[in-house]
């Protein structure tokens, strides 16, 4: 009895229960040798999945970092964000607005498998479909599904027409649509083209060919007449013409184009720049851009690898053997599901 008396009392000592709860000097190595490298590698996996070291640092915080550590790295993943965004910001912008009918269905769905093929390195490329109001019961179902399911076409506020102010329509529009009020300074794209729906456009070329060019008060494009190379001689043809964003804003405000408007677009267009003065930085693409060879003028030319633009295919002949000529189905991958030779 006294021996368990003493026994109970021993253990309700204070000092002896830290002994007995106090790890030894080994095992306490081990523990901190564990938690440090345990600790390492969840700092490891944070960085790794771009997770924010921070939240782990709410939990406890890694041992090789200073007192400042949180700040420091906020610092370095802010770095990276920045330099990431300045890549990005590098990029050019284009948008590539593609004027056409309402029921050009089938048009359009062949036209969506040509650029969206093409993956051109260094920009940023939207194609859209531009037509007026919509006028027919199917087309308001059919074109819905359209946007439903690619969401690239703009229907501007006009009635149809080719030269009695659609292009002018277009270019005043974009502003109101397109400008963002979170980043008033940043223009939505670097440059704005209009295209036909019978142009074939090669994007890679497009954009290597605009990497040296200003991007403020620029006029480019294909210039007429045909046999000059001067830009500045009289306007650029309506193949397919491209302006910088502060002329697109330029258009939307000035009266110049509100009383001109109707004539040939492409030629209004260039009467525009000439009495506002704008496009004085100006570049024609002759002779990457171009009509297909067939029938002959002084406007075509063979198919021949630097080109950037080919118009007139009027039929699908035209363009299958355009697209041929540049090997556009190269890219295809094998597989066991097709048999092309």
């Amino acid at each position: 009895m006294s021996e368990s008396f003493h026994f109970q009392k021993m253990m309700m000592n204070p000092n002896f229960q830290k002994v007995l709860m106090k790890p030894t000097r080994p095992e306490r190595s081990t523990f901190f040798i564990f938690s440090f490298f345990f600790l390492l590698f969840l700092c490891a996996v944070a960085s790794i999945n771009g997770v924010r070291i921070d939240t782990f640092l709410k939990f406890g915080s890694c041992t090789f970092f200073s007192g400042n550590s949180s700040s420091n790295n906020n610092d370095f993943l802010n770095s990276i964000s920045t330099s990431g965004a300045a890549a990005a910001d590098d990029d050019i912008r284009i948008l590539i607005g593609i004027l056409t009918l309402p029921d050009q269905y089938h048009r359009r769905h062949f036209l969506r498998m040509i650029y969206g093929t093409q993956s051109p390195a260094g920009a940023k490329i939207d194609v859209k479909f531009v037509f007026c109001n919509l006028t027919k019961e199917d087309q308001k179902i059919l074109v819905a599904l359209e946007i439903m399911r690619y969401d690239d076409i703009i229907i501007l506020n006009c009635s149809e027409n080719m030269n009695k102010g659609k292009t002018y329509t277009y270019f005043s529009s974009l502003p109101e649509i397109l400008n963002s009020s979170d980043s008033p300074s940043s223009p939505p794209y670097h440059y704005v083209m209009k295209a036909d729906d019978d142009t074939y456009l090669r994007l890679d070329s497009l954009v290597e060919s605009l990497k040296p060019l200003p991007r403020e008060d620029l006029y480019y494009g294909y210039v007429i007449p045909c046999p000059s190379l001067d830009p500045f001689v009289h306007y650029m043809s309506g193949m397919g013409y491209l302006v910088s964003w502060d002329v697109v804003e330029w258009i939307r405000v000035s009266e110049i184009p509100k009383k001109h408007m109707d004539g040939p677009e492409d030629k209004v267009f260039g009467d525009w720049m000439r009495e506002g003065r704008r496009g004085r930085n100006r570049k024609t693409a002759k002779w990457a851009m171009y009509n297909y060879p067939e029938p002959p003028t002084r406007c075509t030319h063979e198919l021949w690898p630097n080109t950037i633009a080919v118009h007139l295919l009027k039929n699908q002949e035209k363009w299958i053997q355009t697209l041929k000529y540049f090997n556009v189905t190269k890219n295809l991958k094998p597989s066991k599901l097709y048999h092309i030779p």
